[in-house]
């Protein structure tokens, strides 16, 4: 990725002419890095999923997901969660991919908790700055809680608070009757998926300016001795304000973990710092402004306060642990 951050120091330092380390270059900066780095990713995932979907048969997913225990699904679905590389930004493609499987609307969320919770960066670097024991535990809480989202947006039949595009991918191929599958040429694939590519990136790409531009104003007026200074008083309620305060401040795990490990070395406590560590990556403003164009408001809602709840009980637990 460090394509996207030469770009950034460009146009930020060479053509704007604004200074390294100040506080408006630091936002130009934040914003130019991360709006090419989410425009990129958008188009190469939406396209190859786009691609995969035309050529994947969707039925044997389904079947094969219906056929398991409900409960063995979740878990599945949070394990792959945890083990592939996706980030908040590529939530849209996903979520459109899995929903016109037919994929339970459960099954989905589960994937969509756990995926940007558990970043194999964030893995390697905690296990080797706190060692194998909390690894393991942070991995166990992002799939846990994956399983009980799921189960809780099942639960309360989250389908009907799915937005017109998201009713669209769910409603694929429910009339009653499944066409018959025929082989597609590289062709007619690529046409699919060039098509989705327009539909989906027209829908979104504003709403990743405005997100980006809202985490990038905060990027660079928020001090890290601010944090600490309020925070690191290892109270109950400091666990809740980190992560609220983690919201708008959007970055990625490996750019968020050496600020978390500052933040540690000047006192707040370990999981006060994973909360908002899993805050800043997983409750994104750019993810949230993109889910609005699947997720009707409530359902929004819904996932953003299950966000919440998830990373301040994982900051309880480890604070308790250490």
């Amino acid at each position: 990725m460090k394509l996207f951050t030469y770009i950034a120091d460009f146009i930020s330092y060479t053509v704007f002419g604004l200074s390294p380390g100040s506080k408006l270059g630091d936002s130009v900066h934040f914003f130019i890095e991360d709006t090419t780095k989410i425009f990129a990713l958008l188009l190469i995932m939406i396209y190859l999923i786009a691609l995969a979907r035309a050529a994947v048969d969707t039925d044997r997913i389904r079947n094969y997901l219906k056929g398991k225990h409900r409960g063995l699904a979740y878990v599945m679905a949070s394990v792959f969660g945890a083990v592939t590389p996706f980030c908040s930004c590529s939530s849209i493609p996903l979520f459109l991919g899995f929903t016109s499987a037919r994929i339970p609307l459960g099954i989905t969320m589960a994937f969509l908790i756990t995926s940007p919770m558990i970043n194999e960066v964030a893995v390697i670097l905690l296990g080797s700055i706190l060692g194998i024991k909390f690894m393991a535990v942070y991995v166990a809480t992002g799939i846990i809680a994956g399983v009980l989202g799921g189960f809780f947006i099942d639960a309360i039949g989250a389908e009907k608070y799915l937005s017109p595009l998201g009713q669209q991918a769910l409603n694929l191929k429910q009339d009653g009757q499944e066409s018959e599958r025929k082989k597609l040429t590289m062709k007619d694939r690529h046409d699919f998926a060039r098509d989705e590519l327009k539909e989906i990136f027209g829908r979104i790409w504003k709403w990743v300016f405005i997100g980006v531009g809202l985490g990038a104003a905060l990027h660079g007026f928020v001090p890290e001795d601010f944090i600490t200074r309020n925070l690191g008083q290892g109270s109950w309620w400091s666990v809740p304000a980190a992560v609220v305060l983690g919201i708008p401040l959007y970055a990625n795990a490996s750019g968020v973990i050496p600020v978390a490990s500052t933040l540690m070395a000047k006192g707040l406590p370990v999981g006060t710092t994973l909360a908002f560590m899993m805050s800043v990556v997983a409750a994104s403003f750019p993810e949230f402004m993109m889910l609005k164009q699947v997720m009707k408001p409530r359902l929004l809602i819904i996932f953003f306060l299950m966000l919440l709840v998830f990373f301040t009980v994982s900051g309880w637990i480890f604070n308790i642990i250490y």
